[in-house]
């Protein structure tokens, strides 16, 4: 499968391709999920599956776009001059933190790093696509506030990544190792108070 130029986004089976190579990537992973398999799990032929994705890491980064893209757009908007400080990052510390727990968040995580030295470009691609993103939206955030007088930040870039792994706090390792695998509404509100309650002591005015 060579690398294409772009992706076929058109075509009533395209969503229906996303949506069966979803299943079997997070199913099997990158390396084990089979274009045959693909194809069944998408109800297409493999030559409609090729059609639109001659290369399959071009099909694993358009199903983590999509999904990145999904999980965005189901938030509120973190951008709101309106709330506190620790209203808008206490938004943004739950997204975060839903992302990390959730079935989709925690396979892409095992995905990439499994494949980190093979396929290097696939870790980097998720990042773009989903974490800098996010990233992206509470570095604006931070900027803004702190323009306002809301915030005494520096550093706009390092503060958000402190923010976020400041979320990884406790629940996320539990989950990677399989420690836990559930986690209640009492625990997730913990670490994202924490998290929030910490970055304000080294940030806030």
């Amino acid at each position: 499968m060579n690398q294409p130029a772009t992706i076929l986004r058109t075509g009533r089976k395209f969503d229906q391709v996303l949506e069966g190579a979803r299943d079997v990537f997070m199913a099997d992973g990158f390396e084990g999920a089979s274009v045959d398999d693909i194809a069944r799990a998408a109800g297409v032929s493999k030559a409609t599956l090729y059609s639109y994705f001659p290369d399959k890491r071009l099909l694993f980064m358009e199903v983590a776009r999509h999904e990145c893209d999904r999980q965005a757009g189901a938030t509120v908007d973190m951008i709101e001059t309106c709330c506190s400080p620790q209203q808008v990052l206490q938004v943004a510390a739950r997204h975060i933190l839903s992302v990390l727990l959730s079935d989709f968040g925690q396979k892409m995580f095992r995905i990439c790093v499994a494949e980190a030295e093979r396929f290097p470009d696939l870790g980097r691609q998720f990042y773009e696509s989903g974490p800098m993103v996010v990233r992206a939206r509470i570095r604006e955030y931070l900027e803004q506030a702190t323009e306002r007088g809301e915030l005494r930040i520096d550093d706009f870039d390092l503060a958000a990544d402190q923010l976020a792994e400041l979320c990884k706090a406790d629940l996320f390792p539990r989950l990677m190792f399989n420690i836990d695998t559930d986690f209640t509404e009492a625990d997730r509100n913990r670490v994202t108070k924490g998290a929030v309650e910490t970055f304000l002591a080294r940030y806030g005015v």
